[in-house]
């Protein structure tokens, strides 16, 4: 299953469970997870985009480890509320997702996540360097907390 509606992940997950979110690039995946009562969540690496099947496994296996219920994907939507070529190669990333992991996929509106962070990172002192190697996860922590925010609000 895959949506974009929050309540209807909802609704197709398990009481207790963990998630992971991907921050979808077209070099790295940001990934973040939460602990499994969905309540917080923390950023976990930057995987480097390959192969969609290698990718795969990688995600299989944090996904086995996490004892993860679902996933939250990052959707890139334009400023004005439009849907681009990003976005429609996201939309078929988390289908293969959802078929290959038979794990439900939520599609979450992305819009200045990495911005967001970029601005947080600057805020801390961080070298560009270390940026560079972190604003993808954090990315992926950014949408996921919202995502769970919202999740919260939906019990």
């Amino acid at each position: 299953m895959i949506t974009e509606d929050a309540q209807e992940f909802a609704a197709a997950l398990p009481a207790v469970g963990g998630l992971l979110a991907l921050d979808l690039g077209t070099k790295t995946i940001g990934i973040a997870t939460s602990d499994p009562n969905r309540r917080i969540s923390s950023p976990v690496k930057t995987l480097k985009r390959t192969k969609f099947q290698a990718n795969t496994l990688e995600l299989q296996g944090l996904i086995d480890e996490r004892k993860t219920a679902g996933l939250v994907l990052g959707l890139p939507i334009n400023m004005d509320g439009s849907s681009g070529p990003r976005a429609q190669s996201s939309r078929t990333f988390g289908r293969n997702l959802t078929n290959a992991l038979g794990l439900p996929v939520l599609l979450w509106d992305e819009r200045l996540s990495t911005a967001a962070m970029e601005r947080e990172l600057i805020s801390l002192d961080t070298s560009r360097r270390r940026r560079a190697e972190m604003i993808d996860a954090m990315a992926a922590n950014f949408i996921l907390q919202g995502v769970l925010d919202r999740l919260a609000n939906c019990r």
